[in-house]
């Protein structure tokens, strides 16, 4: 089995032990592998864009808004932003700070015939530490993957 083939069922197996309705559950690292290997995926990033702008993003991210910065209201256009930027047959992975945001949106796109959304664990900056600082536990960051300063 290729790896990208036990990825994808590895977070198919998640989703389900979770009852998720959506396809999957994927770590960073996961994600990262798929996006660096599989034809059609695309990560997108629903963090605000004051996030992407003073944390980071992954290059190459899709950014569509889950809720807008400074309110922290639900952006009522996202739906429509996502169909115009990802095809419902890809493979479309959800990032945000821990993972709420991106589970929400992933429930979303698959209510709307995206079949192979999934979230990403853990998110961009991941779990507190200790000092109650984000980024060196887990997530993206923690996990060394690419990311660049806003």
């Amino acid at each position: 089995m290729s790896q990208n083939n036990e990825i994808l069922q590895n977070a198919r197996s998640r989703a389900l032990g979770q009852g998720l309705p959506y396809a999957g559950v994927v770590t960073p690292s996961e994600a990262w592998t798929l996006l660096q290997s599989l034809p059609n995926v695309q990560l997108v990033d629903v963090r605000t864009h004051a996030e992407w702008q003073f944390v980071g993003v992954v290059p190459g991210a899709e950014m569509i808004e889950w809720k807008t910065y400074p309110t922290m209201a639900n952006n009522p256009h996202f739906l429509v932003q996502l169909k115009a930027a990802v095809d419902p047959e890809a493979v479309v992975m959800f990032l945000c700070r821990t993972g709420v945001r991106s589970h929400d949106a992933a429930i979303l796109a698959a209510e709307h015939g995206y079949t192979a959304a999934m979230n990403i664990l853990e998110g961009f900056e991941g779990d507190k530490d200790a000092q109650s600082h984000r980024g060196s536990k887990n997530g993206w960051q923690a996990a060394g993957l690419p990311w660049t300063q806003g």
